[in-house]
């Protein structure tokens, strides 16, 4: 069943950066919620208290997100910014309203330096904005190697061939990648995962347990994915040993957890 579609007038388009992204001058979230819907997702956390069981059955959109951005007085010139921290930019919806493709051409335009957060081919319809930054840099979300493992624990998603055959045409088009495998979860090769990743032709690489905190900033883990993972033993010792095998075939352009994420 199709999520459902609200849209609203945002008070604001820009948040200044904070806690695991304040590195970043400031984040942009085109949508609220997510129809992507990850059983590990944090960003629920943030959703309203009533509406974090249905996490992935609604997607509210920012119908006046271009029109915000565009009358910014503030300079956004050299300015970092991070799109998306609590939603996917790249909403299946994205394919009709072109909302963030609406917003490129405003932060190109004005200098901003850019890093989407994505998990889905759709991305690669924008390379021809994407082309028109000073810096960009696209985040692809690709988390396991197995379809079984991704449709356990990702059944929205995009197939995992998708993601990376899409990945490949961005950094074709020369622009640079960073695969994010956040969380890492359940892999049946990491050695042929890390050859399949590096040969996308990404720049650099990110790895990262699933997410134990929560707080003001920041969500942890959800519970689905935590029982899921412990039927499929993938516990501390499981994550450690791919993680080094990671480390080892993609060093030195591997990073793990917040440092991966930073915009240089």
């Amino acid at each position: 069943m199709p999520p459902a579609i609200e849209s609203y007038d945002a008070h604001q388009i820009l948040t200044p950066g904070s806690g695991y992204l304040r590195d970043y001058d400031y984040s942009l979230n085109p949508y609220v919620g997510c129809a992507f819907g990850c059983s590990y997702c944090y960003a629920a956390f943030f959703a309203p208290p009533e509406r974090q069981a249905s996490w992935g059955d609604w997607v509210q959109v920012k119908r006046n997100a271009a029109l915000k951005l565009s009358r910014l007085r503030r300079p956004l010139d050299g300015k970092t910014v991070y799109m998306s921290s609590a939603t996917d930019p790249y909403q299946p919806i994205e394919r009709r309203l072109e909302l963030t493709r609406s917003l490129l051409p405003v932060l190109s335009d004005r200098g901003a330096r850019l890093v989407v957060q994505t998990r889905s081919p759709l991305v690669a319809r924008d390379i021809d904005l994407l082309q028109r930054f000073k810096q960009v840099c696209v985040n692809f979300s690709i988390t396991t190697d197995s379809e079984t493992v991704r449709r356990a624990f990702e059944p929205r998603n995009p197939p995992i061939a998708a993601r990376l055959d899409a990945a490949r045409e961005i950094a074709d088009a020369g622009l640079p990648v960073a695969i994010t495998m956040t969380p890492l979860l359940p892999v049946e090769n990491p050695t042929s995962f890390a050859h399949r990743v590096a040969e996308t032709g990404a720049s650099r690489f990110i790895v990262e347990s699933f997410s134990p905190t929560a707080g003001r900033f920041r969500g942890g883990t959800g519970q689905t994915a935590l029982e899921l993972a412990e039927r499929l033993n993938w516990d501390g010792a499981a994550y450690e040993q791919a993680r080094q095998a990671l480390i080892f075939e993609l060093a030195p352009n591997i990073r793990e957890g917040e440092a991966g994420f930073s915009p240089g």
